[in-house]
């Protein structure tokens, strides 16, 4: 009995170190009868014999820890280790351990370990025969609560916790090469990917895995991954949005079709928030959870005023940006003319990181000038009401930013509202009836290079991939669009494009149209205020096409006719003055690796028409994930107050392309065309 003990007591301190070293075990595929019937059989002839009714080492105590705790295993430098892997054991023991050790360990896991109560087996027990007590000794562990199930969550719901994220990466690492997360890498080097910067960390940290897991022989695999799976922020990059982006790589899609699919994933147009379900309950759950994080006071924000901002994060002020401007009743009728944009279009172009640091470091004063097309880009920056408050965001600073939430208005999106094709490589819509006084027939109409029309009377053309996909016979109430869309470059035809409004029947409206002509991610509008008569048709645009050079305007409707309307208190087509411009607040500091960089121009008398969100989950840091629900909860209640004072404008991102026209006086005075 005495070698027994020893034994016992050397399996149990083995299961105690396991325990402890480990935040995790697992089981290896090993059924426990064949587990416990190896046991009794390993012993060598002679050494486990029957002692009165069965065999010496057979007993229900160790029986039922063999069964539960036997094939359990921990993995140490991707190698399995086991209960029985214990070292100077004396014979017949050390024969036992090894014939268990090989039989556990040669079995691929199965799952993690979950025990269903803290003590496995029984320490020991003790008999009496003859009047004569005797002590039995007994395999026997003791394990942390971590390891064991609860009434709030049952073995399996335990197990799937590791395992379900554990098949996630397992596949990732399977299915994802190292050559799409090199691509995806160059494309955010380039641009090319809207938001891209976003997840750059997310794909460094992918390829060191990958990397790592390729290096393996097949047979280690496996345990790799359920080691490197817990705690691991790559586990589940298959299921994002660059995830898919890494996929369409990894099977080789042409780049044109998978930048343009990440591009529809990330569109905030295709995004919608839920609208979380309120109790009383789960508020005072929200309530209690957010006093344990700390963050009560860091939820109420505001808009950010110039005073909040470091000199040093602040890329130019104007001189003047502080006054009160007085103006005179002639100064703002000057300022009601639209601008003359017609001799605008041959301006210089420069791209913003040029702007930057050739242009602005000499700049005394900067205007832009903003049309429809801008009308998303509006923004606000937004500050905590509580300047110590902790800091709840991804970057080192409390500030966020909220974008023009309002985009039902513009053209494009209600295009898309009304079932049309907004992601082709050429597009022509037109918009009327703002107003609700022009229920005239307008219909969209091209001539393609072929002489061939789209229109109402034939809306598709196999040949071109050219389609009228948005026809509105009547508008009532409503405002009325008409699209057509090209969404084939390879079958589309060269030439001369004549983009042309037709109406089709005159019902009384006195107002005209607008229009919009996008290719290549830009898009030009135009504004046509007179009446048409019935049967008037009137020429938009004509564009002349090529593959390799896009498109050139040959002629369109004289900018001057462009109307100009009022986007939170700025006159489109106006020259607007610039008072502060600054990087997005997760590049402050020089911060990187915190998402994709915004370049922002806060305008003066720019005032958010909107009550924002203070907050958004794509801002949240990461250890804050797994309240999302509450956060996104609150996001929707706690909205920024009105304040004449803010920091308000306009916004863009380094992975969109976009332009804007700028008036620089400095040195000299010239007008700019920055592209982004």
């Amino acid at each position: 009995m005495s070698s027994f003990k020893k034994f016992k007591d050397q399996v149990q301190q083995q299961a105690n170190l396991m325990t402890k070293n480990n935040r995790i075990l697992y089981i290896t595929d090993v059924d426990k009868n064949i587990i416990y019937e190896m046991y009794q059989e390993a012993f060598p002839t002679g050494t486990n014999e029957i002692y009165k009714e069965r065999r010496e080492y057979d007993c229900n105590s160790c029986k039922s820890f063999i069964k539960r705790f036997g094939n359990v295993v921990a993995i140490q430098n991707n190698e399995l280790v086991s209960v029985w892997d214990i070292e100077n054991l004396e014979h017949p023991f050390n024969v036992v351990a090894k014939q268990l050790s090989e039989l556990v360990k040669f079995a691929p896991i199965r799952n993690i370990f979950v025990a269903d109560q803290a003590k496995l087996g029984t320490d020991h027990s003790v008999s009496i025969d003859s009047g004569k007590s005797t002590t039995w000794h007994h395999l026997y562990c003791e394990v942390p609560k971590s390891f064991v199930a609860t009434k709030e969550q049952s073995i399996e719901a335990k197990q799937a916790t590791f395992r379900d994220p554990k098949n996630v990466f397992e596949r990732s690492m399977k299915e994802l090469t190292v050559s799409a997360g090199e691509t995806a890498l160059e494309l955010i080097d380039q641009d090319a990917l809207y938001r891209g910067q976003e997840y750059r960390g997310s794909i460094e940290k992918f390829l060191s895995y990958k990397q790592q897991y390729d290096k393996l022989e097949e047979k280690d695999k496996e345990n790799w991954c359920w080691v490197n799976s817990l705690d691991n922020p790559v586990v589940k990059i298959r299921n994002t949005a660059i995830g898919t982006l890494l996929v369409d790589l990894s099977e080789d899609m042409e780049l044109d079709q998978v930048v343009g699919r990440f591009k529809k994933v990330m569109d905030p147009n295709n995004f919608h928030r839920p609208n979380p379900v309120y109790t009383k309950k789960t508020i005072d759950a929200f309530e209690k959870k957010i006093e344990e994080l700390g963050l009560k006071p860091s939820l109420p924000r505001r808009f950010a005023v110039l005073e909040d901002i470091t000199v040093n994060n602040v890329l130019y002020v104007n001189r003047d940006a502080r006054k009160k401007m007085t103006t005179s009743i002639f100064d703002e009728l000057r300022d009601s003319v639209p601008v003359s944009t017609k001799n605008l279009d041959k301006v210089d172009t420069m791209n913003i990181k040029d702007f930057l640091s050739k242009i602005l470091p000499t700049t005394t004063n900067l205007e832009l000038m903003l049309d429809s097309s801008h009308e998303g880009n509006f923004m606000s920056l937004i500050a905590p009401v509580n300047k110590d408050a902790p800091c709840m965001l991804k970057w080192d600073n409390n500030y966020s930013w909220s974008y023009n939430g309002d985009i039902t208005d513009s053209m494009k999106q209600r295009v898309k509202n009304a079932g049309g094709d907004i992601d082709g490589v050429l597009r022509f819509s037109i918009q009327w009836n703002d107003n609700k006084d022009n229920s005239n027939d307008y219909d969209a109409h091209c001539i393609e290079p072929s002489g061939n029309k789209i229109s109402f009377m034939s809306k598709t053309n196999s040949l071109t991939s050219g389609k009228l996909d948005v026809d509105i016979q009547r508008p009532t109430t409503e405002v009325a669009v008409e699209n057509i869309t090209w969404t084939n470059l390879k079958k589309m035809r060269e030439g001369v494009y004549t983009f042309i409004v037709h109406n089709y029947h005159h019902r009384g409206g006195t107002s005209g149209f607008t229009a919009e002509i996008e290719y290549g991610g830009e898009i030009y509008s135009f504004s046509y205020n007179k009446d048409l008569k019935n049967q008037d048709q009137v020429v938009v645009a004509k564009v002349k096409f090529s593959r390799k050079t896009g498109i050139e305007f040959l002629e369109s409707l004289d900018t001057t006719s462009r109307s100009s309307r009022e986007v939170w208190s700025v006159k489109t087509n106006n020259f607007t003055r610039v008072s502060t411009v600054m990087f997005s607040p997760n590049h402050w500091d020089d911060q990187q690796g915190n998402g994709n960089l915004h370049y922002f121009f806060f305008l003066e008398g720019c005032k958010n028409e909107n009550k924002p969100r203070g907050f958004f989950n794509e801002f949240l840091r990461g250890s804050l994930n797994e309240h999302r629900k509450i956060f996104e909860a609150l996001g929707s209640k706690m909205r920024v107050e009105d304040s004449d004072e803010q920091l308000s404008g306009v916004g863009f991102s380094s992975t969109q392309r976009n332009s804007v026209i700028a008036k620089v006086e400095g040195n000299f005075t010239r007008t700019l065309k920055i592209e982004f």
